[in-house]
């Protein structure tokens, strides 16, 4: 199975950090952000990874080059203007091939072991759920005997909210249908999820959404403590 890492924001909020380094290299315990899952994805038996890239992203390329010093083969998606989360995975998808794909948030950090995605799916989609952080207390999807629904079809139910993590499995079949330019991932799997096409887990491991220097701060303290 091959992975794919989402590097191609601008990470606004952590300014001025980004304004000269991009978002997936700024560092946490003196590492790249987009190196820890790099890490983790080696460990869990992926080898052959897609990074798209666009805000500053030569120095991505520049920095990982083909993998080859970790282990790993990368290959790169470049964006001339940011393609959103769906459009940029579209764009990708010559280099993923048929199958299903693991994807990855690259502003995210975690210790979620890579390792149990590594498998097929039944569906058009698996994804990880957290619980809702602070910053976003309301959750994105409810997670109901092993699928994700989308929260406003469950209102009704018991079944409380959960944030998504930006970890998942796709089906490169999700987007049969879609055209290249920018669009968003999540009408493509609340289509699916009305579908019973999504399944989903719940992760309560150490999971920081690295969107402010507060939270890059939380991310550094977590280290710290697990040394």
């Amino acid at each position: 199975m091959k992975a794919m890492i989402l590097a191609a924001g601008k990470g606004e909020r952590m300014r001025p950090l980004t304004l000269h380094t991009p978002k997936p290299l700024v560092r946490a315990g003196d590492v790249p952000l987009i190196e820890y899952h790099l890490r983790a994805l080696l460990a869990a038996g992926f080898t052959e990874v897609v990074i798209n890239h666009s805000w500053l992203g030569q120095q991505i390329v520049d920095y990982l080059g083909d993998g080859q010093r970790l282990g790993l083969s990368i290959r790169y998606s470049a964006e001339g203007e940011p393609l959103e989360t769906g459009g940029g995975i579209f764009r990708a998808l010559p280099l993923l091939g048929d199958e299903s794909f693991l994807v990855v948030n690259g502003d995210i950090w975690t210790d979620y072991d890579f390792t149990r995605l590594h498998r097929p799916i039944p569906g058009l989609a698996h994804l990880v759920l957290v619980d809702n952080p602070a910053h976003h207390p309301a959750g994105d999807f409810a997670l109901v005997d092993g699928h994700v629904l989308d929260s406003h079809e469950v209102a009704s139910q018991t079944a409380s909210r959960l944030t998504y993590s930006g970890v998942a499995i796709l089906n490169p079949r999700l987007f049969d249908g879609c055209v290249a330019g920018a669009f968003k991932l999540a009408p493509l799997l609340r289509e699916a999820m009305a579908q019973g096409q999504v399944t989903g887990e719940h992760f309560t491991g150490r999971w920081v959404d690295v969107g402010t220097h507060e939270r890059l701060a939380e991310v550094e303290q977590l280290l710290a403590v697990s040394r």
